[in-house]
């Protein structure tokens, strides 16, 4: 069976290489290459923009260097037109909207298992393979997303909006082993370009940045008040509110009053940024949540149980929750248990025990069947007039 890899210059798409290379499989490599500093005007916040070598070549050196030590073709594609276009233009238009986009889900959905998945099914492979942390289970004839053996490594949070067709021909090697045991293996293999090698950090494809300037070259700043929701007095000044997201505690830079501060709420129209008090985190919990834009990993729609668990962020614990169908592809998530942080323009991601069912995007937050950023709004108001 012919496989192309997406060899990445990291160790963990290395070892699934080898592992693939082991297992029989007749495995090709392909470095990706997405993105250009200079042509995207990528200045401010790119720590190494100076570098005689970029890190986005650096990886593909490292790929290389991996690729020869096994005996693998490696092949270097460029999918920097799809990546702006699909990729990093929504990114930026929900950040214009106050929202907040997750870059690696969205660089998932257009390039790795869409752009490459093509070039891999018009290039007459069967199968694809990537270094994700995931694993796939088949039942009755389909083909599932499911978690890792690795659970602090577990990716599926990522993929909740791939394809099914490309789920069903994706091969994920590291889905039963650890990540120690990837580094182990690197070792043993002596792969000296990306044994010892950190894991990326950074924005998908982009890498390291300072993430408030590196915005700026794209979202000018427009500094504007802080203010407290629990008193309506202003307690700082942002540089702009797109820059920030809700349950923040960091960079806010209120120095005259005690802290910790979060943020709340954004205003785009009137740029003002609302956070609240450590001893008043009541403003950041919800009960409700809109998912648009749902993909959904299933055989049959109506298998789905109505009680399932969700991840609104990556590193969360798995929440209960209660679904109520709204259309086909948006739901209502229900956890009258209170949750802090859900946040419009995350993903919400379902789960069905070990089963990733999918995943849409947080479009409204709700508490006590009102929208949060609403009341939020309401509240400064009130405070405002009643001072007026």
């Amino acid at each position: 069976m012919k496989v192309l890899l997406g060899l990445s210059g990291g160790v963990d798409s290395a070892i699934a290489a080898y592992l693939l290379q082991k297992q029989g499989y007749d495995v090709t490599c392909c470095f990706m290459r997405n993105w250009d500093s200079f042509a995207n005007n990528d200045i401010l916040g790119n720590p190494l923009i100076q570098s005689d070598i970029c890190p986005q070549e650096q990886d593909y050196l490292d790929a290389k260097a991996v690729a020869e030590h096994l005996g693998l073709t490696l092949d270097r594609v460029d999918f920097i037109e799809d990546y702006w276009n699909k990729v990093f233009l929504t990114f930026l238009e929900e950040y214009k909207k106050g929202r907040t986009p997750n870059p690696d889900i969205l660089c998932n959905q257009y390039i790795k298992f869409d752009a490459f998945f093509q070039y891999a099914m018009d290039h007459g492979y069967d199968m694809v393979a990537t270094g994700h942390y995931a694993s796939t289970q088949q039942k009755d004839g389909f083909t599932y997303l499911a978690r890792a053996a690795d659970t602090n490594k577990d990716q599926t949070y990522f993929l909740c909006q791939v394809a099914p067709e490309a789920i069903a021909k994706t091969l994920f090697p590291l889905g039963n082993i650890t990540k120690s045991e990837v580094r182990k293996l690197a070792e043993e293999l002596d792969l000296e370009s990306v044994m010892k090698k950190k894991d990326s950090t950074g924005i998908c494809f982009i890498g390291e940045r300072n993430f408030r300037e590196f915005l700026s070259n794209y979202l000018p700043s427009k500094p504007g008040e802080i203010i407290d929701i629990n008193t309506g007095k202003i307690v700082g000044e942002h540089i702009g509110v797109l820059y920030y997201t809700i349950g923040q505690r960091k960079g806010l830079h209120i120095d005259h009053e005690k802290g910790p501060w979060f943020v709340i709420g954004k205003d785009v129209e009137t740029n003002r940024l609302f956070v609240t008090h450590h001893t008043q985190k009541q403003w950041l919990s919800s009960d409700q949540a809109l998912i648009k834009n749902i993909n959904w990993i299933v055989e049959d729609k109506t298998s789905i149980p109505q009680e399932l668990t969700c991840k609104f962020r990556y590193r969360q614990k798995d929440q209960d929750v209660k679904l109520k169908w709204i259309t086909n592809d948006s739901v209502l998530l229900s956890y009258p248990q209170g949750i802090e942080g859900v946040t419009e323009g995350q993903e919400a991601v379902l789960y069905d025990g070990e089963l990733c069912l999918g995943g849409g995007v947080i479009d409204v937050v709700y508490k006590e069947g009102k929208i949060l950023h609403d009341t939020i709004l309401q509240r400064y108001e009130e405070l405002r007039h009643g001072r007026d």
